[in-house]
């Protein structure tokens, strides 16, 4: 099909209606903005005026739309049970809304056969207006002589917490003027902050600090943060727990390596 022209409300409207009640939030752009801040390597393979909506979760997602999940559809192992639940969500909103439409969806833990992610989230929340990425080059006369820092986003009204699940590419539709690029809000504007922000992500991250940079609307549930403070190896035996898997959903076999972490080494 060629691609045609549509309203950017007339996909943001039944994609915001199906997950906005989930906890997601959902943004466009433009994915000429994406590619015009990254190498070619790094592109996505569609013209510039291809339409695309980055979908970030709220901290309302986990009780709205992960734990009903558990509850009525259970999980399929190995696979991540967040990451099970985001995808339920979103093909369900794409298969109920846009159902004549070819849509390229494109998750967080997804990669190319070549290893590459198969979108940088951080940058589509960036140069979608969603959250602001903060990077080592945002600081003036850095502290740290040369050591590599990473990079975070932060959103105006959860600070960090919130995360950045999918890119939704509309192979078939292009939007043209009418779609102005907004400038992420820089919530963290002072050097000072700035400094403080990304030395609690690179060398603090598991006491959560970094995500109250500036006051968050609302923060993960105490829920929320047992499950995210678990080794991923044994959520499934936190989630039997809650009484939210039966007990032969929670028996993985574990590999040595995922031992090893399951028990705090390596």
């Amino acid at each position: 099909m060629a691609a045609s022209p549509a309203s950017v409300e007339s996909v943001i409207r039944p994609l915001g209606s199906c997950l906005t009640k989930l906890g997601f939030e959902v943004y466009p752009l433009k994915v000429g903005w994406y590619n015009s801040v990254l190498p070619p390597s790094l592109h996505l393979p569609y013209p510039d005026d291809t339409l695309a909506v980055v979908v970030l979760s709220t901290p309302a997602m986990f009780e709205q739309a992960f734990l009903p999940f558990l509850e009525q559809r259970g999980i399929q192992k190995p696979c991540d049970p967040v990451d099970q639940c985001v995808r339920d969500c979103v093909s369900t909103a794409v298969s109920q809304s846009f159902s004549e439409l070819k849509v390229d969806v494109r998750y967080d833990y997804e990669l190319l056969p070549s290893r590459k992610p198969k979108f940088l989230a951080q940058t589509a929340a960036h140069v979608s207006g969603a959250a602001f990425y903060y990077q080592q080059s945002d600081v003036t006369d850095q502290p740290w002589a040369g050591k590599k820092m990473f990079g975070v986003c932060i959103h105006p009204s959860f600070g960090g917490w919130f995360a950045i699940r999918a890119l939704l590419v509309f192979e078939d539709v292009t939007v043209g003027s009418e779609l102005v690029q907004p400038a992420p809000p820089d919530c963290v504007p002072s050097r000072e902050d700035r400094i403080k922000l990304l030395e609690a992500f690179n060398f603090r991250w598991q006491d959560w600090s970094y995500r109250d940079i500036v006051p968050p609307a609302q923060t993960y549930s105490q829920r929320q943060k047992e499950y995210f403070s678990t080794a991923p190896a044994l959520r499934l035996t936190l989630l039997r727990t809650w009484g939210l898997l039966p007990e032969e959903e929670v028996q993985p076999d574990l590999s040595p390596d995922e031992q090893s972490q399951a028990n705090g080494h390596g």
